[in-house]
């Protein structure tokens, strides 16, 4: 199971860009990192720019509405809009963990979470929620593949 436009568009009611039936294969607050067809989250400044994680291979970001999009994002990139970055990342893993739960097999494509433990701890009180919720995927993920993660 992969992350979809789809499962974000039922979290987030804020969005704008092109509306469509993809796939998200990364989920990253990391700009810098590869993250093909990926969901970036700006949880601070170190996260990087907008830019670098389009170059990266970005296809949608999740961005706290407190802050201006920068200029030069592109009018069809898709957008999710949240007023908290780490209770964002909360519902997001708990709509993938439900999807886990559900119908799983071995070939099955899956989502690869990359989060900054450090980034995570300054910025909210959720950091062992999400450490847990990261885990409990990881764990799944190994279970679908039989143990090749």
């Amino acid at each position: 199971m992969v992350l979809t436009y789809r499962d974000l568009a039922e979290i987030f009611s804020e969005k704008q860009g092109v509306q469509g039936d993809f796939a998200f294969y990364t989920v990253t607050d990391m700009a810098g990192d590869i993250q093909p067809k990926g969901l970036f989250i700006s949880i601070s400044e170190d996260s990087g720019s907008l830019s670098e994680a389009i170059a990266q291979g970005a296809i949608a970001v999740l961005w706290d509405k407190r802050n201006k999009l920068p200029n030069y994002t592109p009018n069809h990139f898709p957008v999710f809009f949240t007023d908290d970055s780490g209770d964002a990342i909360v519902q997001i893993l708990t709509r993938y963990i439900e999807k886990l739960d559900g119908e799983a097999t071995a070939k099955m494509e899956t989502t690869n979470f990359k989060f900054s433990n450090k980034k995570l701890l300054n910025k909210n009180n959720e950091s062992y929620d999400i450490a847990v919720m990261l885990k409990k995927i990881i764990e799944k993920q190994e279970k679908i593949h039989g143990g090749r993660g």
